[in-house]
């Protein structure tokens, strides 16, 4: 049992808890306020097709009615295996005002977790976003033989003429006969009766994320006959690791009021957020996840516009919407700083001297720390002749960037803060019904996730774990009371698995993830995050991975950003094929500075002693990184194992070698003696 000895709240002052409402209250809530707002904005060959509150309002209704037409009794669970568009919000709702429970799966998912999640949920029907998606997925229906209904939200003429083969039980439906079918039955007595059968305390949703072991253990076992074909393979788009069985999988249960309330308390905590400002927001983060898909119910129920688009198309979208909110992940803001940078490096003369001093004044700033002075001064100069340029990037109108989902740099929230663009990090997992704690107004330091939220009450535990109590922790893993009683406590503490400490001013740091800990065979322990976070900053540096459970020193697995690393190599007249790159001297050279450089500071113990450089990856596809793009540790240690024996390969033939030549010396000091003796 833990017994707190400092609880962190939100500050005094902040907005109450709302409790008791259901997630199409939210959007009831704005056909009152806002009608005819154009709330939804979808991308399409001839522009921006809109569509306002009443009009998404009817589209769920209609198919809410027509998905309990065909039979589906109230809590069936349905399967959104959609893109990140207004259909899938359509889909989302209209299960939601059915009182079904729908499970999203995420569109590039491995092809064993799109079968374990179908199969493991009892989902007996499945909307999908086109034809080509169930062409993806058809191979892998005949395996769930508890799904009888497929329901594709985009057609064309002659479409059913052109599906894949399915199973016989499953019945094919268009979005739109289903939702024909809704409407004939719509009726006032109909809409209050839909709304009368949902309660806050009923289950919304199960979102499947990488986990303990657990049910998916189970399964594996029992289908560790099954194996997928080269037919299958070659139908599969964009999957290519499906010959092994992915990651533990745990399916979180999250009610009508642990998503609603969360979600309120967060935009109400924010000083710049109130209803019916009218708000420009640009979407592309996956709705399959918490994160995305908790920030849309809020722009409803605040009355913003929300712009679909995709990770492909963002750039251009913001510069064309101009948002006024974005929500990203930190990737996006490496991304965009190392193309600043880029630009800024082919620059001449004057221009390029005004952009240095730009930005290294950007590069003193500190969130939290008001500029005076003469550096005050040259810092607004900055803002109107370099710093506006920038802001285009993002549309030139963000009033707010909340950066979630991973850690970012903190010298990024400071330069792009010194810049206009106000980056607020935050933190929240799938269990907490998405945020928990986020930076905000006065509230705002770089290197921290924020302070609480209202109704979050926060510790650290002995061993540095962070420990949350609030009404938006989740109902529990589905069909796995063993592991919810793991991280529930009957007290109601909810362990979150992360480390980290809070500062002096009651910011949260997240230091790194209990479960990435490892012992080195020397018995001390090792927290992989702040020395890859370290080697990650630098625009060389894709993706780096520590290394060392059960060995004698830590190692790293780095992967080069590679179209840099040519620029940079190209700069020192080096032109080579990327292999024969990363193995020159000069260029392991510069990853040795990089390495010395995130060693500094930390306990000898822990310090990378050797690292290998890596022409590849870590993707969803290659099964590397989980559809929330977190790191597959056991599975990146797997595929490359040879690279990491080798590594400690070379420590014991160096130790041998230092072993012969200790001998030696004894040796030849013996022979010396007995000379001097004689």
């Amino acid at each position: 049992m833990f017994w707190p000895n400092k609880i962190y709240t939100a500050p005094p002052n902040s907005a109450e808890v709302i409790l008791g409402r259901t997630l199409p209250s939210l959007l009831d809530e704005a056909c009152v306020r806002y009608p005819n707002h154009n709330a939804f904005q979808q991308p399409t060959a001839q522009g921006w097709q809109s569509l306002s509150n009443l009009e998404f309002r009817s589209a769920a209704e209609e198919l809410a009615l027509g998905l309990l037409d065909l039979e589906l009794e109230k809590s069936t669970r349905i399967c959104l295996f959609m893109h990140s568009d207004v259909n899938f919000c359509i889909a989302d709702m209209g299960c939601l005002l059915a009182k079904l429970i729908d499970v999203p799966i995420y569109p590039a998912e491995a092809p064993e977790n799109i079968i374990f999640i179908i199969e493991h949920s009892e989902a007996k029907a499945l909307i999908i976003s086109n034809p080509e998606l169930l062409e993806q997925v058809a191979p892998y229906l005949w395996k769930v033989p508890n799904l009888k209904i497929v329901i594709v939200a985009e057609v064309t003429l002659n479409w059913q003429q052109q599906l894949p083969p399915l199973p016989p039980q499953i019945q094919v439906f268009s979005i739109s006969e289903v939702r024909s079918r809704g409407k004939a039955q719509l009726s006032p007595t109909k809409q209050q009766q839909l709304r009368s059968e949902i309660a806050p305390n009923d289950l919304a949703t199960i979102i499947y994320i990488a986990g303990g072991a657990g049910e998916s253990e189970k399964w594996r076992r029992k289908n560790s006959q099954f194996k997928f074909t080269n037919a299958i393979r070659q139908r599969v788009h964009n999957l290519k690791q499906v010959n092994d069985f992915g990651a533990n999988l745990q399916g979180v249960m999250l009610t009508h009021e642990n998503i609603s309330a969360d979600i309120l308390a967060a935009f109400s905590n924010h000083p710049q957020l109130e209803p019916g400002l009218p708000e420009v927001v640009l979407s592309f983060l996956p709705l399959t996840h918490i994160f995305a898909r908790a920030f849309v119910y809020g722009h409803i129920n605040y009355g913003h516009s929300i712009y679909f688009t995709t990770p492909e198309r963002v750039a251009k979208h913001l510069r064309e919407v101009q948002p006024t909110l974005f929500v990203t992940v930190p990737r996006l803001l490496e991304k965009t700083y190392e193309n600043i940078l880029k630009k800024g490096r082919q620059l001449k003369g004057f221009d390029k001297i005004v952009f240095n001093w730009a930005l290294n004044l950007a590069k003193r700033y500190e969130l939290g720390q008001k500029p005076v002075g003469s550096y005050a001064l040259q810092l607004k100069l900055a803002n109107r002749i370099v710093f506006s340029s920038w802001r285009k990037a993002f549309g030139g109108h963000l009033k707010a960037l909340l950066s979630g989902g991973a850690a970012l740099r903190a010298d990024l929230a400071n330069i792009f803060s010194a810049a206009g663009i106000t980056v607020l990090q935050g933190y929240g997992l799938t269990e907490t019904s998405s945020v928990l704690c986020y930076n905000r107004g006065e509230f705002n330091r770089a290197g921290t996730v924020g302070i609480p939220i209202t109704g979050v009450e926060m510790a650290i535990a002995e061993d540095g774990e962070i420990l949350v109590k609030a009404p938006y922790i989740m109902k529990g893993y589905y069909k796995n009371p063993e592991a919810t009683q793991q991280v529930i406590e009957p007290s109601g503490w909810f362990h979150t698995g992360d480390l980290g400490e809070f500062t002096a001013e009651g910011f949260l740091k997240i230091i790194g993830c209990k479960k990435n800990l490892f012992k080195l065979s020397t018995g001390k322990y090792v927290t992989p995050q702040p020395l890859e976070n370290k080697l990650q900053q630098s625009p060389l540096v894709k993706q780096a991975i520590a290394v060392g459970a059960d060995r004698k020193f830590c190692s790293m697995l780095i992967f080069p950003e590679v179209k840099n690393l040519r620029t940079h190599a190209k700069i020192l007249g080096i032109e080579l094929p990327i292999e024969e790159l990363l193995k020159h001297p000069k260029i392991i050279s510069i990853y040795q500075k990089l390495v010395d450089k995130a060693n500094k500071k930390l306990p000898q113990w822990s310090a990378v002693k050797r690292f290998k450089l890596i022409n590849s990856s870590l993707t969803v596809e290659n099964g590397m990184l989980s559809s929330s793009l977190k790191v597959k540790r056991a599975k990146v240690s797997e595929v490359f194992a040879t690279v990491i024996d080798s590594m400690y390969a070379e420590s014991k033939r160096r130790a041998v070698l230092s072993f012969m030549v200790g001998i030696f010396n004894i040796l030849y000091l013996y022979e010396l003696y007995k000379l001097v003796e004689i």
